[in-house]
């Protein structure tokens, strides 16, 4: 509205009589260093005073409004007035660049998308910004999009394949337009260079390559070369090689050179974690065309494991009485390599009275192989050695401790047949006559010797009215006193040591 114009009368609006607001001296204070409205105090009516601006009062806010004060005097009155601003479509949609240049192969496929310009219209409402038109193309179709704040934006999308021979180049317009009435709009020139497609992709002359290599080969180690060409010429010809970045850690074992196609060994490779190794590769061109091919290395076996030998189950102590051929062990062996480097033998180092025998894979029984006798040896290291059939073999030693249990298998032993003693007679009772000592190879409860009379006749007397033993420790006793004239002389003629189950006996002759 132009300056003069009647923006409302403020004396019918708030009942103020004409007289009081000359009277009152009426005046407006706004605290603001522009007045956009003016008093006409002899009307009581409100006038623009400075052409409003809405966009520069209020940028994108709507509504759009400011306010002021209407002061009197005698007595003191104040009026709040706020006056809103209403918009006009007097801005058009405009972009930031009048040009944009494109360049696009001829080879770009279908739903391609290209993000435009985005226009910028200051009027709000239906006078803002509305919609996007691109002029009329065989190629291009334009979307539009809204922005979560409500901005508009479009992009194109490519529909129909570019042909550089029928076009190298396009001039297509996109015009922005606001609602208003007259309806304004603004423009930008978009122009489009076509580029000569790389009409070939590359392609591998085989499809699956094939290689071997060993397990503990080094790094920089040849693997394989391969080849992809591309028909076309100059830099659309030129393909380079890679190793596809989709399979994980791959590229870390494996290395391709981009230009050679040649691959070697990166890192190490391990057959007992992976037989078998398949890279995808990858040949690019210029106009980043693909083809892919796959290369199979197959890892060779090496013998860089030593068998393990685990012992399943072992009993010990074994009694000495167990008959030939007792189990003591169950032994599993292992080996991480394969065919004749995995496949272990197992023997017993140096020792005659065990073997041992296979009845399943990989399981081995350690058995006795002779009669054991405890008094002569009471326990035995039994060493087993497991070898694979590797070049060289590699092998494995554990021994196992073995103790072997006593069993009741001897009688005790007098070292001599008979013995003497000499007594003077008159002697007193419970004197000591001599002592006998037996022995037992056996050990414990086995061997614990116990010493007894046996059963005789010393002139119708029975013998242990003369002397006694005792039980423990063998020694002999004269129970009374001896008259040389009575007995000079007497012999015990029957052997009669006894010991628990098992009994030796000894004749013992006085004088």
């Amino acid at each position: 509205m132009k300056k003069g114009s009647l923006i409302g009368n403020v004396a019918v609006d708030l009942g103020i009589d004409l007289q009081r607001l000359r009277s009152g001296r009426a005046r407006i204070v706004s605290g603001e260093n522009i007045q956009y409205t003016e008093l006409k105090a002899d009307k009581g009516t409100l006038v623009v005073n400075q052409r409003i601006d809405r966009e520069q009062l209020c940028g994108e806010v709507t509504p759009c409004s400011f306010s002021f004060d209407l002061i009197l005097e005698n007595p003191m009155e104040l009026h709040h007035i706020t006056v809103e601003v209403l918009d006009i479509n007097d801005n058009s949609p405009s972009f930031h660049q009048h040009d944009m240049k494109l360049t696009i192969g001829e080879s770009a496929a279908p739903g391609a998308r290209f993000v435009l310009p985005t226009a910028n219209d200051p009027d709000v409402g239906v006078n803002g910004l509305q919609d996007y038109n691109l002029s009329p193309n065989e190629n291009f179709i334009l979307k539009k999009h809204s922005n979560a704040d409500g901005r508009k934006y479009a992009e194109m999308v490519l529909e129909k394949p570019l042909d550089r021979e029928q076009y190298p180049s396009l001039s297509l317009k996109l015009i922005a337009v606001d609602g208003g009435t007259p309806q304004k709009s603004g423009t930008v020139n978009i122009d489009i260079t076509v580029l000569d497609a790389n009409d070939n992709s590359p392609v591998f002359n085989q499809s699956v390559y094939k290689s071997t290599v060993m397990e503990n080969a080094a790094r920089g180690t040849y693997i394989i070369t391969v080849n992809a060409t591309d028909a076309d010429s100059g830099s659309n010809g030129l393909v380079y090689y890679s190793v596809s970045k989709m399979q994980g850690g791959i590229e870390s074992i494996f290395e391709i050179n981009k230009t050679t196609g040649v691959i070697v060994l990166l890192g190490q490779v391990d057959y007992e974690k992976s037989k078998k190794y398949e890279i995808r590769i990858e040949a690019t061109d210029q106009g980043a065309l693909t083809d892919s091919s796959k290369v199979i290395v197959e890892v060779i076996d090496v013998n860089d494991n030593a068998p393990v030998l685990n012992m399943m189950s072992f009993t010990s102590p074994v009694s000495e009485d167990s008959p030939p051929g007792t189990t003591i062990g169950i032994i599993n062996v292992k080996d991480l390599d394969s065919g004749d480097n995995g496949h272990v033998a197992c023997a017993i180092e140096e020792s005659s009275h065990f073997k041992i025998k296979s009845n399943l894979r990989n399981y081995y029984t350690l058995v006795t192989d002779s009669v054991l006798n405890r008094e002569r040896v009471s326990e035995y290291n039994i060493t087993v050695v497991a070898t694979d059939s590797g070049r060289p073999p590699l092998s494995t030693k554990r021994t196992f401790y073995l103790k072997v249990s006593d069993v009741n298998d001897n009688p005790p032993a007098f070292p001599k047949d008979v013995y003497s003693a000499f007594v003077v007679e008159n002697n007193s009772p419970g004197v000591s006559l001599l002592t006998l000592t037996a022995q037992d190879p056996d050990e414990n409860q086995n061997a614990r010797i116990s010493y007894i009379l046996d059963v005789n006749d010393i002139g119708g007397s029975p013998i242990s009215e003369y002397v006694s033993v005792n039980a423990e420790s063998g020694v002999v006793h004269a129970v009374r006193s001896l008259d040389y004239e009575q007995i000079k002389h007497w012999k015990d003629s029957k052997r009669h040591m006894v010991m628990y189950s098992t009994m030796d006996s000894v004749s013992v002759c006085m004088t």
